[in-house]
């Protein structure tokens, strides 16, 4: 779905956009097009990259 996705590294913080009551989560793989995130409030879920575009969080948002 996004190009996007493929730039996320181990370590960066992202949001859900359909999902933002699950908090900022922190990306723990991209591999294959799946990204491993572990959110706050929704434990680690694994994201199919072609279904949806997560949305970097940077520092100061």
């Amino acid at each position: 779905m996004s190009d996007l996705n493929a730039i996320l590294t181990p370590g960066m913080r992202v949001c859900h956009p359909e999902m933002p009551d699950w908090g900022i989560g922190q990306v723990q793989s991209n591999s294959g097009g799946k990204i491993t995130v572990t959110f706050p409030d929704a434990g680690k879920v694994v994201i199919e990259g072609a279904r949806v575009a997560l949305v970097p969080v940077f520092d100061g948002e």
